[in-house]
C-alpha cells in the first residue's frame, strides 16, 4: 500500500510514496477535469462520490483504468468497501482521501483488502504510514502462510486412555476465536508439553445449548496449548491478539486469532492416557457433554461418555519446555 501526502509545505518524509498537488508538476500526482495524472502521465480517474449514481459510476470503471482516486462529499466506509469488492480482482487500484486519521485503517483494511493508496494531508499522516507497515507485515505473514499451509501438518498419534478421574472444581478456560471452526478442527491441550490432546470445537448441535463454532473449551488454567510459532503457552497466559495452532484430525494445521478468553470456576474431569511406548501423560477438561476429544477414526466424543481403554488422538513429542521454547533438556512431568 502507498501513501500520497497532500502537502504545500515542501517538507519531505522517507516514508510516503508520492506527493499529490492540485496544481500539478512533473514529481507529483494530480487531478484535472476528472482525471487523474502522474506529471505528463494520464493514470485514472477521480471521482468525487456524493451520490449512489457516483458510487456506481466508480464502481464501472473496474477493471478500464489503473487507478480510482476517490474523493468524498461526506466520508463513508461503504462506498469504499463497494468499490474495493468491484475492483477485486482486477488490475484496477484504488486510491482514497481521508480527512481524519482514525479513516487511515478503515480504509486501508476495507473488506480485509483494503484501498492501494490513502491521500492524506500531514494531520493524518501518522495514521496513514502506521497503516501502510501494517499492512506489509500483513501481507508477509498472509505469502508465509500461504507457503506453510501447503505442506505444513502435525503427525499425530493414537494414545489409549488408562484412568478417568474426578479432578474436582478449578478455573477453566474457553477460547473463543476470531475465525469459525470446522467439525475436525480443534486445539492441542495438555497438561504435560511432551503431549496434546487434541480438544475439539464447539460446532456440534447439542441438545441443551447451541453450538459455538468459534470456540474451545480448553480445559484448566495450568495446560499447555501450542501457539502459532510452535511455541507453548500456559492456557492462564493467553490474552486476546494471541495467534494459536488450529489443528485438524488429520494432522492439517492453520493459524487463528484469539478473540476472547472465558475464565469460570468449574467442575473437571482428569483423563490419563498413554502412548504405544507407554509414556504417560494427562489433561484436565470440564465436565461436560459439549467438551469433546477425537477418536482415533477423527469422530468427536463426548468427554462425559468416554471409557477406559478408549483411543483419542494427541500429538507426542521428546520436548522440554522452558518459557514455552523447546530446550534440549531432560525433565519429568507428572
Amino acid at each position: 500500500m502507498e501513501v500520497w501526502l497532500n502537502s504545500n509545505s515542501g517538507s519531505s518524509h522517507e516514508d510516503v510514496d508520492f506527493y499529490f498537488s492540485q496544481e500539478g508538476s512533473e514529481t507529483s500526482i494530480f487531478t484535472k477535469e476528472g482525471f487523474l495524472y502522474k506529471g505528463h502521465s494520464k493514470i485514472g480517474a477521480h471521482v468525487h462520490i456524493d451520490s449512489e449514481e457516483r458510487q456506481q459510476y466508480a464502481r464501472s470503471l473496474a477493471g478500464t483504468v489503473e487507478w480510482i482516486y476517490l474523493t468524498f462529499e461526506d466520508w463513508s466506509m461503504i462506498p469504499i468497501e463497494n468499490i474495493v469488492a468491484a475492483c477485486d480482482h482486477t488490475p484496477t487500484r484504488i486510491a482514497a482521501e481521508i480527512i481524519e486519521p482514525l479513516q487511515a485503517h478503515g480504509a486501508g483494511f476495507a473488506l480485509e483488502i483494503g484501498v492501494d493508496a490513502l491521500v492524506c494531508s500531514e494531520m493524518e499522516l501518522e495514521a496513514a504510514l502506521i497503516v501502510k507497515s501494517l499492512r506489509s507485515s500483513t501481507e508477509e505473514v498472509q505469502e508465509e502462510r500461504a507457503d506453510e499451509s501447503l505442506t505444513e501438518t502435525l503427525p499425530l498419534s493414537q494414545v489409549k486412555i488408562t484412568s478417568i478421574e474426578s479432578g474436582h472444581t478449578g478455573d477453566r478456560v474457553c477460547i473463543d476465536l476470531t475465525s469459525l471452526l470446522e467439525v475436525g478442527e480443534g486445539m492441542l491441550i495438555g497438561s504435560t508439553a511432551r503431549s496434546l490432546a487434541l480438544i475439539h470445537g464447539e460446532t456440534i448441535e447439542s441438545t441443551y445449548v447451541p453450538k459455538r463454532p468459534f470456540r474451545i473449551n480448553a480445559g484448566s488454567v495450568e495446560a499447555y496449548t501450542l501457539m502459532a510459532d510452535g511455541s507453548t503457552k500456559y492456557l492462564s497466559e493467553l490474552i486476546s491478539g494471541d495467534e494459536i495452532m488450529v489443528v485438524s484430525t488429520v494432522g492439517e494445521t492453520r493459524i487463528c486469532t484469539i478473540g476472547r478468553l472465558k475464565i469460570e470456576t468449574r467442575p473437571f474431569i482428569l483423563l490419563r492416557y498413554s502412548d504405544e511406548k507407554h509414556n504417560q501423560a494427562h489433561v484436565l477438561l470440564q465436565q461436560a457433554e459439549t467438551v469433546r476429544m477425537l477418536d482415533e477414526n477423527g469422530a468427536a466424543c463426548s468427554v462425559t461418555e468416554l471409557c477406559i481403554g478408549d483411543v483419542i488422538l494427541a500429538y507426542n513429542t521428546n520436548e522440554t519446555r522452558h518459557v514455552g521454547a523447546s530446550v534440549s533438556a531432560s525433565s519429568v512431568e507428572r
